[in-house]
C-alpha cells in the first residue's frame, strides 16, 4: 500500500512538473501540442466514443461530488485526521488539475498563430479594413441560401476532410471519425448561459447544444472541432471554423462560414468605422441575410437567462484570462484581425500542392 502511495505522488510530481515547464517553456508546450496531444487526444476520444453521453459532463460532476463530499465520508466514516484529510484534498485537486492540462489545457501554452502561420499581426489600416468588409459583403451576399434542415452527419464528414487536408505546418490534429459531439446532460443550462458549443478537455469530446439552428451548426462544429484538434484561442477557432467552412464546395456549409463571422464584423465595424461609413456597409448586406441575423439574436435572447448568464461570464472571464488570453471574451471577435493578417488564399490543404 505504501509502495502505490509512493508511486501515486511520485507519478504526479512528475506530471506537475511537466505542466509547470509547459507553462514556462515554450518549446516544451509546442512538443506536447504535436507529439503528446495528438495520441492522447486519439485515446481518449477513442475510449469515450463507447458511449453517447458527455463523459466530461459525468467528470466535472463526480470532481465536484467528490472535492465536496469526500472529506464528510473520511471523517465521519474513517475518522481520519484533518491533517490527513487537507492532505488527501490537495492531492485531488492537483490529480484533477493535471487531468485538465494533460489532457488538452498545454495547448494554451503552445505557439500563438501568428507564429505558425509565420505571418506578423496586421496594423490596423481603414481602407485595408473596409476593403474587407466589402469583399466579406460581396461574399455574404453570394451564397446567402435558407437552411432549415441539415445533415449533421454529411457535414461532420465534409468539414473533417477539409481539416484533414490542412498543412501540417499549421499545428493542427488530425480528427477521426470516431470523435462526434456527444449527447449533453444539461442543454438547457447551456442555452440559458447562451453556450453554442464547448469542448471536454477531460475526455477529449467536443460538444454542440441542442438548440442550435441548422444555420449555425457548420461553423459552431468546425469551431469546436478546432479545439478538439489543439487549438484553445477563441480567435483562432473562429478563423478556422471560418476558414475550413468557406473551403467547402457545399453551398450550405459555405454559406454557415460567411454567417458564422457577421457578428464579429459587425462588433469589429461598430467600433472602427465612422457612423456613416457604418450605416454605408449595413445597407450593403442583403436585407435576408440582416433578417436572419435578427432572428437568431431573438431566438438566443428567448432562451437566454440574464442570471446563468452573468454567473457564466464571469466565471468564463477568469478561466480564459487565467490560461494567457488576456483579451478575455472579446478574444472571440479578433478573428477579424487574423484574417486581415493573412494575405489572401493563405491558407492551403494538401491538395493544393
Amino acid at each position: 500500500m505504501k509502495t502505490f502511495k509512493v508511486i501515486r505522488i511520485v507519478i504526479l510530481i512528475l506530471l506537475l512538473a511537466f505542466v509547470i515547464s509547459s507553462s514556462m517553456m515554450l518549446p516544451v508546450a509546442e512538443f506536447y501540442s504535436l507529439n503528446i496531444y495528438p495520441l492522447t487526444s486519439y485515446v481518449l476520444s477513442l475510449l469515450s466514443s463507447a458511449v453517447p453521453f458527455s463523459l466530461d459532463e459525468l467528470a466535472v460532476l463526480i470532481m465536484i461530488g467528490s472535492i465536496i463530499g469526500l472529506p464528510f465520508i473520511w471523517k465521519l466514516k474513517f475518522h481520519k485526521k484533518w491533517g490527513y484529510i487537507i492532505c488527501r484534498e490537495i492531492e485531488l485537486i492537483l490529480w484533477i488539475y493535471v487531468w485538465f492540462y494533460i489532457g488538452w489545457g498545454i495547448n494554451y501554452y503552445r505557439k500563438d498563430f501568428f507564429s505558425r502561420m509565420e505571418v506578423k499581426p496586421a496594423k490596423y489600416e481603414e481602407a485595408v479594413f473596409k476593403d474587407f468588409l466589402y469583399q466579406y459583403t460581396d461574399s455574404v451576399n453570394k451564397y446567402y441560401c435558407e437552411i432549415e434542415i441539415i445533415d449533421k452527419n454529411y457535414v461532420h464528414s465534409e468539414i473533417k476532410h477539409l481539416y484533414r487536408g490542412l498543412k501540417s505546418s499549421y499545428g493542427l490534429s488530425v480528427p477521426y471519425s470516431f470523435q462526434r459531439p456527444k449527447k449533453l446532460f444539461f442543454n438547457s443550462l447551456y442555452s440559458g448561459c447562451g453556450v453554442l458549443g464547448f469542448m471536454g478537455p477531460f475526455f477529449s469530446e467536443s460538444h454542440i447544444n441542442e438548440k442550435i439552428t441548422p444555420l449555425e451548426y457548420p461553423f459552431t462544429y468546425s469551431h469546436e472541432l478546432s479545439h478538439l484538434l489543439g487549438i484553445s484561442n477563441e480567435a483562432e477557432a473562429n478563423f478556422w471554423a471560418y476558414t475550413i467552412c468557406t473551403s467547402s464546395s457545399d453551398k450550405q456549409i459555405k454559406y454557415s462560414g460567411y454567417f458564422g463571422l457577421f457578428s464579429y464584423a459587425l462588433v469589429n465595424a461598430r467600433g472602427l468605422l465612422s457612423e456613416d461609413d457604418y450605416k454605408n456597409w449595413i445597407s450593403s448586406i442583403r436585407p435576408e441575410v440582416r433578417k436572419q441575423f435578427n432572428e437568431k439574436q431573438e431566438y438566443w435572447t428567448s432562451l437566454y437567462s440574464p442570471l446563468l448568464g452573468k454567473i457564466q461570464s464571469a466565471m468564463y472571464e477568469m478561466y480564459l484570462k487565467g490560461n494567457r488570453i488576456s483579451s478575455g471574451q472579446k478574444n472571440y471577435a479578433q478573428v477579424v484581425g487574423l484574417l486581415l493578417s493573412l494575405p489572401k488564399d493563405y491558407v492551403k490543404f494538401v491538395s493544393d500542392n
